[in-house]
């Protein structure tokens, strides 16, 4: 050990309310995420693991380990229950690892505006859990949803279940705001607005440490799910683009082809053949469903409600998709965007003329500034990066907007460009560029961060 890094650690071990793991077992689990839904961030991250890790227990540990760091310039990365996909936890220049499991209450709840305040290290299965004692519930969801954790989401996170009605994390009125920790000589806890938390949200935790969160929710309702059958593919995006303009309530609408079907764990596939749509919607917006798939001339399986089933639908959807397909065969990938404005058939038609089965599709219906939307996260065969990109240039030419999860940084994986307030965010808020360096593009890398 060096004697830097023994002063490094000595000083770690004085802050009180702070737990540090360097069992390298540990460390090195605490350093992966599931990065591995991608061959080319497989090939990228593998060997990227912190020195060691970091769990505080209370504000003045989190500051207490950001002046430590700022002293010598050891980098941080932040940590939730590692369950993105982009590598958004991992860190490229070793450091620390913050993991932030200890912050896990919920703080306030206003039953006049039903907004929450939660610190950002709770999982949202269990805030759920809070939620209803209230009659609320969280508005958008990951499918890992169960183990997740809310900072985690909202700083690495887009959407998922919820989007049919909510949109993105990012559309105004989801994240009413926030509070950070600065990365400075001085670190200090800061209450961000709705607007000052823009450059914060979906940042990877670039430019400040999220201690809590202020959320709105939504009404608590009882969803119902229901799976309509469809023989042709066609008809699939025709019946969900109806129902997501029927005035109906919906949490979920996916579409997954029937090779998927196919590969989704037994308890579903036994029951259903065929192409599927999957449907989230209240008792009474069941009964229009039925009706608009009778005018279809199609049928459908209502399951029950959601939460009371053993195995529910959204088990299967978002990227659980791509997790169950990976199980069964680790050379599938995937591919997240938004489809082009009324001709998606047209454009999942040149890909299966293309590209045949190499790509098969799941759809998941969005809103986009309160408009109905069509998301895709299709799985591909994986056979190289040369392929990979001509897929992407092929989807883009034809008017598709790309997250591309095979990516590292922010923009790549969604902005598509560097945000000038993220930047400026970071230069305020972390100036020696310590906070997950390396994730985002408008800001360059000057030095190696090391103990």
């Amino acid at each position: 050990m060096t004697s830097n890094k023994k002063k490094f650690i000595d000083k770690l071990r004085n802050v009180k309310n702070l737990e540090i793991i360097e069992s390298k077992s540990d460390v090195k689990r605490l350093s992966k995420d599931f990065y591995n839904y991608s061959p080319i961030l497989t090939e990228k991250l593998e060997g990227c693991v912190a020195d060691l890790v970091v769990r505080p227990s209370d504000h003045n540990a989190v500051k207490k380990v950001a002046e430590i760091c700022w002293e010598f310039s050891i980098a941080l990365t932040l940590r939730g229950s590692g369950t993105g996909n982009y590598g958004q936890a991992v860190p490229l220049f070793k450091g620390v690892v913050m993991q932030m499991s200890n912050f896990n209450k919920l703080e306030e709840f206003d039953p006049e505006t039903g907004f929450v305040k939660v610190q950002s290290g709770c999982v949202m299965g269990e805030l759920n859990k809070e939620l209803e004692k209230y009659g609320r519930e969280l508005r958008l969801l990951p499918s890992t949803w169960k183990t997740a954790t809310i900072g985690g989401f909202v700083a690495g996170g887009s959407g998922g279940i919820g989007s049919i009605r909510w949109g993105f994390l990012r559309d105004p009125g989801n994240l009413i705001g926030l509070e950070a920790v600065t990365m400075n000589e001085k670190p200090a806890l800061l209450t961000f607005d709705a607007e000052e938390s823009e450059p914060l949200n979906h940042a990877y935790g670039t430019n400040g440490i999220i201690t809590s969160l202020l959320l709105a929710t939504d009404i608590k309702r009882k969803w119902y799910s229901i799976v309509i059958h469809c023989i042709e593919f066609e008809k699939t995006v025709e019946i969900l683009k109806t129902l997501t303009s029927a005035a109906v309530d919906l949490k979920l609408g996916a579409i997954l082809e029937e090779e998927i079907v196919e590969q989704m764990p037994t308890w579903f596939k036994s029951k259903f053949r065929g192409h599927k749509i999957l449907i989230q919607s209240t008792l009474g917006g069941i009964h229009t469903i039925e009706l608009i798939c009778k005018k279809f001339k199609v049928e459908s399986s209502l399951l029950g409600e959601e939460e009371k089933l053993v195995n529910g639908i959204s088990e299967v959807v978002w990227n659980h998709t791509t997790l169950h397909m990976r199980s069964k065969d680790k050379n599938w990938t995937y591919l997240q965007m938004l489809l082009p404005v009324n001709n998606e058939l047209e454009f999942i038609n040149f890909f299966k003329k293309k590209w045949e089965k190499k790509i098969l599709w799941h759809i998941e219906a969005v809103s986009q500034q309160g408009s109905p939307r069509l998301a895709a996260l299709p799985v591909l065969k994986w056979n190289g990066e040369e392929e990979l990109n001509e897929i992407i240039e092929d989807c883009k030419k034809l008017g598709a907007f790309i997250f591309n999860p095979h990516v590292l940084t922010v923009e790549g994986g969604g902005l598509g460009v560097v945000d000038a307030d993220q930047v400026k965010a970071k230069l305020k808020f972390d100036p020696k560029g310590l906070l997950n360096p390396g994730k985002l593009e408008g800001w360059s890398i000057k030095e190696q961060f090391n103990i």
